[in-house]
Protein backbone atom coordinates (compact mmCIF):
# COMPACT_ATOMS: atom_id res chain seq x y z
CA UNK A 1 0.00 0.00 0.00
CA UNK A 2 1.47 3.36 -0.98
CA UNK A 3 1.06 5.80 1.90
CA UNK A 4 2.75 9.18 1.90
CA UNK A 5 3.85 10.51 5.30
CA UNK A 6 4.33 14.23 5.83
CA UNK A 7 5.63 15.51 9.17
CA UNK A 8 4.95 18.84 10.83
CA UNK A 9 5.06 20.52 14.24
CA UNK A 10 1.91 22.16 15.57
CA UNK A 11 2.44 25.91 15.72
CA UNK A 12 0.99 28.04 18.52
CA UNK A 13 -0.99 30.09 16.00
CA UNK A 14 -2.86 26.92 14.96
CA UNK A 15 -4.37 26.45 18.43
CA UNK A 16 -7.45 27.98 20.01
CA UNK A 17 -8.04 29.37 23.51
CA UNK A 18 -8.27 25.80 24.85
CA UNK A 19 -4.77 25.02 23.53
CA UNK A 20 -6.12 22.59 20.94
CA UNK A 21 -5.61 22.85 17.19
CA UNK A 22 -8.53 24.77 15.71
CA UNK A 23 -10.66 22.47 13.53
CA UNK A 24 -10.17 24.32 10.24
CA UNK A 25 -6.38 23.89 10.44
CA UNK A 26 -6.67 20.20 9.60
CA UNK A 27 -7.61 21.06 6.02
CA UNK A 28 -4.30 22.80 5.19
CA UNK A 29 -2.61 19.74 6.71
CA UNK A 30 -4.58 17.57 4.28
CA UNK A 31 -3.28 19.78 1.48
CA UNK A 32 0.29 19.24 2.69
CA UNK A 33 -0.31 15.49 2.67
CA UNK A 34 -1.82 15.59 -0.82
CA UNK A 35 1.09 17.61 -2.17
CA UNK A 36 3.62 15.17 -0.74
CA UNK A 37 1.67 12.23 -2.11
CA UNK A 38 1.57 13.66 -5.63
CA UNK A 39 5.31 14.41 -5.50
CA UNK A 40 5.86 10.66 -4.92
CA UNK A 41 4.35 10.06 -8.37
CA UNK A 42 7.07 12.19 -9.95
CA UNK A 43 4.90 15.23 -10.66
CA UNK A 44 3.78 18.30 -8.71
CA UNK A 45 0.64 20.42 -8.63
CA UNK A 46 2.67 23.10 -10.39
CA UNK A 47 3.58 20.66 -13.20
CA UNK A 48 -0.07 19.70 -13.54
CA UNK A 49 -1.25 23.29 -13.64
CA UNK A 50 1.40 24.13 -16.25
CA UNK A 51 -0.20 21.42 -18.39
CA UNK A 52 -3.66 22.92 -17.84
CA UNK A 53 -4.87 20.43 -15.22
CA UNK A 54 -6.44 21.58 -11.96
CA UNK A 55 -7.94 19.56 -9.11
CA UNK A 56 -10.63 21.55 -7.30
CA UNK A 57 -12.13 20.20 -4.10
CA UNK A 58 -15.73 19.08 -4.48
CA UNK A 59 -16.11 17.44 -1.06
CA UNK A 60 -14.18 17.36 2.17
CA UNK A 61 -14.67 15.65 5.53
CA UNK A 62 -12.82 15.37 8.83
CA UNK A 63 -13.63 13.33 11.93
CA UNK A 64 -11.91 14.74 15.02
CA UNK A 65 -10.95 12.02 17.47
CA UNK A 66 -8.59 13.81 19.85
CA UNK A 67 -7.22 17.33 19.65
CA UNK A 68 -3.65 17.97 18.60
CA UNK A 69 -1.85 20.47 20.83
CA UNK A 70 0.86 23.07 20.47
CA UNK A 71 4.30 21.58 19.75
CA UNK A 72 2.95 18.10 18.99
CA UNK A 73 4.84 16.36 16.19
CA UNK A 74 2.23 15.30 13.68
CA UNK A 75 2.33 12.86 10.78
CA UNK A 76 -0.18 13.23 7.97
CA UNK A 77 -0.65 9.87 6.27
CA UNK A 78 -2.19 10.19 2.81
CA UNK A 79 -3.35 7.58 0.34
CA UNK A 80 -5.72 7.32 -2.59
CA UNK A 81 -8.97 5.59 -1.66
CA UNK A 82 -10.53 5.86 -5.11
CA UNK A 83 -9.26 6.94 -8.51
CA UNK A 84 -11.17 7.30 -11.75
CA UNK A 85 -10.30 9.22 -14.92
CA UNK A 86 -12.44 12.17 -13.71
CA UNK A 87 -11.92 12.24 -9.92
CA UNK A 88 -9.72 11.18 -7.04
CA UNK A 89 -10.51 10.60 -3.36
CA UNK A 90 -7.63 11.02 -0.92
CA UNK A 91 -7.85 9.66 2.63
CA UNK A 92 -5.90 11.13 5.54
CA UNK A 93 -4.86 10.03 9.01
CA UNK A 94 -3.50 12.71 11.32
CA UNK A 95 -1.26 10.94 13.84
CA UNK A 96 0.58 12.22 16.90
CA UNK A 97 4.09 10.88 16.40
CA UNK A 98 4.89 10.50 20.10
CA UNK A 99 2.34 7.72 20.71
CA UNK A 100 1.05 6.91 17.18
CA UNK A 101 -2.44 7.98 18.25
CA UNK A 102 -4.79 8.82 15.39
CA UNK A 103 -6.11 12.30 16.17
CA UNK A 104 -8.26 12.82 13.09
CA UNK A 105 -9.28 11.05 9.90
CA UNK A 106 -10.66 12.57 6.76
CA UNK A 107 -10.94 12.63 3.03
CA UNK A 108 -11.14 15.01 0.10
CA UNK A 109 -12.78 14.41 -3.24
CA UNK A 110 -11.34 16.27 -6.19
CA UNK A 111 -12.14 16.32 -9.85
CA UNK A 112 -9.81 16.87 -12.78
CA UNK A 113 -10.60 20.00 -14.81
CA UNK A 114 -8.95 22.00 -17.56
CA UNK A 115 -8.16 25.71 -17.57
CA UNK A 116 -11.70 26.39 -18.86
CA UNK A 117 -13.08 24.72 -15.70
CA UNK A 118 -14.50 21.78 -17.64
CA UNK A 119 -14.22 18.26 -16.23
CA UNK A 120 -11.69 16.22 -18.16
CA UNK A 121 -10.93 12.55 -18.52
CA UNK A 122 -7.34 12.52 -17.24
CA UNK A 123 -6.66 9.07 -18.68
CA UNK A 124 -7.44 10.31 -22.21
CA UNK A 125 -6.21 13.90 -22.05
CA UNK A 126 -2.96 13.34 -20.10
CA UNK A 127 -2.16 9.61 -20.12
CA UNK A 128 1.36 10.14 -18.73
CA UNK A 129 0.02 11.85 -15.59
CA UNK A 130 -2.79 9.30 -15.28
CA UNK A 131 -0.25 6.44 -15.38
CA UNK A 132 1.85 8.01 -12.61
CA UNK A 133 -1.13 8.50 -10.29
CA UNK A 134 -2.61 5.13 -11.17
CA UNK A 135 0.70 3.39 -10.40
CA UNK A 136 0.51 4.67 -6.80
CA UNK A 137 -3.17 3.73 -6.53
CA UNK A 138 -2.56 0.29 -8.01
CA UNK A 139 0.18 -0.16 -5.39
CA UNK A 140 -2.52 0.43 -2.75
CA UNK A 141 -4.87 -2.06 -4.39
CA UNK A 142 -2.28 -4.85 -4.39
CA UNK A 143 -1.81 -4.74 -0.61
Amino acid sequence: MHISRAKLKVRYSETDKMGIVYHSNYYPWFEIGRGEYIIKSGITYKNMEEQGIMMPLVETYCKYIEGAKYDDSIIIETFIKELSPVKVIFNYNVIREEDNKILAQGYTTQTFINSNFKIINLKRSHPEIWEKLYALYEDKQSS
